[in-house]
This record gives C-alpha cells, sequence and structure tokens, in this order.
C-alpha cells in the first residue's frame, strides 16, 4: 500500500461512519439525510483518492480521476442543500437557487463521463495519480464559488437573528465554523493545474469532521446526542480489530484480542452511563419547560388582576369615588406602590419565561438612545428627589446618531438599571453619561450606593442572583431584572456589565450597543 494513500482511506472511513450514524439515528429526518449526503460524496471522493494513489496502471488511472471527480462534483450541491434544510430555508426563491444548482451539477457530471472537457488525463505525481483539468473545470469552480458564497451568507444572516445564548446559535456558529474549514480543502484544486504539492485537503474536511462532532454532542446537533461517543468507539474498535487481525504470533493475538475485549466492555460501559446521563438530562429538561410554561401561565393571570387593582386604587386616591382623608390615602399609596413591585416582578418573570422558550418578539428600529434616557430620568427624578439623591444626565458634546434597537426593551433595561441604583443608594446620587466609541455607543451609570464585592460582580446577572447588601436593603428584590437585561443586550449583539470598588463604595454599570445593526428582525 502507498503510504500517501493512508490519509484518504482514513479520512474517507471517518466520513462514512459518521454520516451513517447520523443517518440511522434518525432515517425521516431531512437534516440529517442532508448530512449523510454530504458525508457520502466526501467519502465517494476520498476514497477514489485512495485507489488512484495504489495504481499503476495508466489506463485504470484515466478511470479513476473520474470516479472521484463524481463525489467532487456534487459536494457544492450537497452543502448547500444541507445548509437551506438546516436554516429552514423553504421559500421559493431558495428551492428555485437549488434546483437551477443540481441542473447544473448533472451537467458537469454528464460531461464528465462523455467529454474529456472536465478532466482531460492526469498528471503522474510522486505520491501517484491525480486529475489534470479539462477548459470546463474553472467554470466548475466559479460554480464552487457562488455555491459557498450562498451557504456562508445564509449562515450569516442566520446566526445574527438568533439568541446567544440559544443552542441554535451555537449550531449555527459551530456549523459555520466547520464549513470555513471545509472550503479550505479547495486548495486542492491547485495540483489539478500542474502545482505538485501532496494533497492536503484531508487535514481541512477531518477538522471539519471534528467540529461537526463536538457540535453534536454538546449542541445536540440534528437531534443527535449520543453520537460522538458511539463513533469515537466504533472508530477505536476497528483499528483494535485491525490490530488483532494482522497479529504475526500467538502472544500478539492473545494480548491484541485481550485489549480489543476489554476495550469494547468498557466502551459498552461509556456508551451506557452517557445515555443515562442523556435520559437525566431530558428528564430535568422537560421539569424546566413545565416550570416556565407555569410561570409564564401564572404570569399572564396575574398581570390582568394587577392591572385591575392599580386602576381602581389610582382613582380612589384622585378621588374618583368621593374626597377620602389623608389617614386612608396613605396607606392606599403604600398598597399601590407594592402593586407596582409586584407588576415588576410578574413582567420580568414573563420576559424571562418568554426568553427561555425563544418566542420573545425582537423588533428593532431607528432609535435616538439620548432621547429614551432622557425620558427615563425625567421620569426617575421624583424617586431620587424622594430620598434626597440627585440624579444628573451628561449629555455629549454632539448628539448621538439614531441607532437601530428594539425601544420598548432598551427602555426596560435601562429604566431597571437606574431605579435599581436609586433603590440601592443611600446618600449622594445617580450619574448618567451618553459616550459614543468608533463602532458603539454607551450609556454609564453610576452611583454611590451599596457597591458589589468582587465575588458578587461575576454572578450578578445570573438568574435570581442578588448581592447580598442589596438583599438586606430592599428585601422585594426577584433577581431577575438584571439577569432579562443581559439577555436583551444580547440580543441586540452588545455587552452589559458592572464595575464597583467594594462595598459601600458605589456601583457602575455599563451598557454598550453597536451603531450599526441590521434590519427589522423577529425571533419566535
Amino acid at each position: 500500500m502507498n503510504l500517501f494513500s493512508i490519509p484518504p482511506i482514513l479520512s474517507s472511513i471517518m466520513f462514512l461512519l459518521l454520516g451513517g450514524f447520523v443517518y440511522l439515528k434518525n432515517r425521516r429526518s431531512k437534516i440529517n439525510i442532508a448530512f449523510f449526503f454530504v458525508c457520502l460524496t466526501t467519502f465517494w471522493w476520498q476514497f477514489s483518492w485512495f485507489f488512484l494513489f495504489n495504481i499503476e496502471d495508466g489506463t485504470l488511472a484515466k478511470i479513476f480521476v473520474k470516479i472521484g471527480h463524481v463525489g467532487i462534483v456534487l459536494l457544492p450541491v450537497a452543502f448547500l442543500h444541507f445548509s437551506l434544510v438546516f436554516l429552514g430555508k423553504t421559500d421559493k426563491l431558495n428551492k428555485i437557487i437549488l434546483t437551477i444548482a443540481y441542473t447544473i451539477t448533472a451537467f458537469f457530471e454528464i460531461s464528465l463521463f462523455t467529454t474529456n472537457y472536465f478532466v482531460n488525463g492526469y498528471y503522474e505525481y510522486y505520491w501517484g495519480f491525480y486529475p489534470k483539468a479539462g477548459f470546463l473545470h474553472p467554470f466548475f469552480l466559479l460554480f464552487v464559488g457562488f455555491t459557498v458564497i450562498r451557504f456562508v451568507s445564509l449562515l450569516f444572516s442566520s446566526i445574527k437573528k438568533e439568541l446567544k445564548s440559544s443552542f441554535k446559535y451555537f449550531q449555527i456558529e459551530y456549523v459555520l465554523v466547520a464549513m470555513i474549514f471545509y472550503i479550505l480543502a479547495s486548495v486542492d484544486f491547485a495540483v489539478n493545474y500542474g502545482f505538485e504539492f501532496y494533497p492536503i485537503g484531508f487535514i481541512f474536511i477531518l477538522i471539519f469532521l471534528g467540529i461537526v462532532g463536538y457540535a453534536i454532542s454538546k449542541y445536540q446537533l440534528m437531534n443527535i446526542k449520543v453520537i460522538l461517543t458511539e463513533f469515537l468507539i466504533t472508530v477505536i474498535a476497528l483499528v483494535l480489530l485491525i490490530q488483532f487481525i494482522l497479529s504475526e504470533t500467538i502472544f500478539e493475538y492473545i494480548w491484541e484480542g485481550i485489549l480489543l475485549l476489554a476495550f469494547l466492555f468498557f466502551g459498552y460501559l461509556l456508551i451506557k452511563s452517557v445515555l443515562n446521563e442523556i435520559k437525566l438530562r431530558e428528564k430535568l429538561e422537560i421539569a424546566n419547560n413545565a416550570k416556565s410554561e407555569f410561570v409564564s401561565i401564572a404570569s399572564h393571570q396575574l398581570r390582568t388582576p394587577l392591572t385591575a387593582v392599580k386602576g381602581y386604587i389610582s382613582m380612589m386616591i384622585e378621588g374618583t369615588y368621593g374626597k377620602l382623608s389623608q389617614e386612608l390615602i396613605r396607606p392606599l399609596q403604600n398598597v399601590y406602590e407594592s402593586n407596582e413591585r409586584l407588576t415588576k416582578l410578574v413582567n420580568d418573570l414573563l420576559d424571562l419565561s418568554r426568553l427561555e422558550a425563544g418566542k420573545i418578539e425582537f423588533s428593532p428600529q431607528l432609535t435616538s438612545l439620548e432621547k429614551i434616557v432622557f425620558d427615563i430620568t425625567e421620569e426617575l427624578k421624583i424617586n431620587a428627589d424622594k430620598k434626597g439623591l440627585y440624579l444628573k444626565l451628561i449629555k455629549p458634546a454632539k448628539a448621538l446618531p439614531e441607532i437601530m434597537v428594539d425601544q420598548p426593551k432598551i427602555r426596560q433595561v435601562i429604566l431597571n438599571i437606574i431605579d435599581n441604583a436609586i433603590k440601592y443608594t443611600r446618600d449622594g446620587g445617580i450619574t448618567i453619561e451618553l459616550r459614543k466609541t468608533d463602532s458603539q455607543e454607551q450609556i454609564i451609570i453610576a452611583d454611590t450606593g451599596i457597591g458589589v464585592s468582587q465575588d458578587e460582580i461575576k454572578s450578578l446577572f445570573q438568574m435570581f442572583s442578588r448581592a447580598s447588601a442589596g438583599a438586606k436593603l430592599h428585601t422585594d428584590g426577584s433577581g431577575v431584572g438584571l439577569h432579562v437585561a443581559k439577555k436583551f443586550i444580547e440580543m441586540h449583539h452588545g455587552r452589559i456589565w458592572v464595575e464597583s470598588e467594594g462595598k459601600d463604595k458605589g456601583s457602575t454599570f455599563y451598557i454598550e450597543l453597536p451603531i450599526r445593526h441590521g434590519s427589522g428582525q423577529a425571533i419566535k
């Protein structure tokens, strides 16, 4: 066996095994079938090269240079098909593009075997035979370029619409990175034009395989959760089996046999433990979904009576039902404020349940961030005045440009942080500053309040997390608002963080939003 043919045979076997595993796990899944198509065409390409590098007869070489190209010609349309199915792009335009791509592929396949225009003989290099490009080959490369641009642009546009913390976001991200490595394998096309170097495309496609395998394992790509473990165990078992078959002495047979049996036994235990862990995760996921559904339903049911209570108390204070004594007005004002706090909690929980379910609407439009902050500052001044605190807004010397944001969500984030700053500040006040960098607009909210320790900063934006000092000062907080705020900012591809020198030294919250950010989107 030619040593140069070992990489193609190894990569071909690994692609066939992974593609086969994915397909057999769910034969009805369109995504799994499309991925199997990609793996099968790659297997065809690499396995043909294995034969091509081992044969010595020029007549056979003429046949195999064309047989190997059958898989290569299918690869662009296979990837395009996979990307459309994976992203759910089933609209009329994409169906037409896919039909045209299959038609062009059929044309190249027919010309491959009926003429020498696509592959015109072969080169004989030091590692073996290799296809020689005909005059149609550059047109095929243009077709490859079109499909690459198409499916990469589809992945880029889709990833912008996903919530950064969602599984779908990470799935698209890993598929995008994996495809970039696969695209790098196209460097081997240079060899078809007489550039003599050993084809190294197998390195990039194996990296592609590793990234996809990792995405399958960690982020349930193609809804497969245990396949990577099974795949790796199968590959290692095959290597051990080959070693056992190639043994030359009785001692080697016994040793390799024991090693193979031991690996199969422990491999079985490993797969069984992974399956048990997956079952446990699924139960936890079901419980978590039930919790989210309960929170959503409960929040919806609570909002209506809370709104009614707010309306009736407001009318009573205003004297709609007759003039009230001062002794009654103050308790009613306390009830009104408590109702407002409960309404805020219900809204936060409802937002949280929608975020977890991936059903929250995201509709950005051109908005003045400066106006949003100014309106909120004016609205909350009365709360600051009641506590004897200053609330100061520092505007930039030059008006900030309008940016694409979902106004209600950004308003909720800023309102929540400034309101918290007022709550957790005893003396001094709050300063709000607007800044513009090269590509971002910043809102800086600095207070002279209770501060946050370095350990608490790390978990402050986590769900139901609260700083210890804040929990003592205001026991009615939920620890949900900042978590929701972080998710809302991430939806805008921005950042939010806090800095503090410690207890009683104040806190500074930073909100950073990109100046240019796409167009209207909706996450459902």
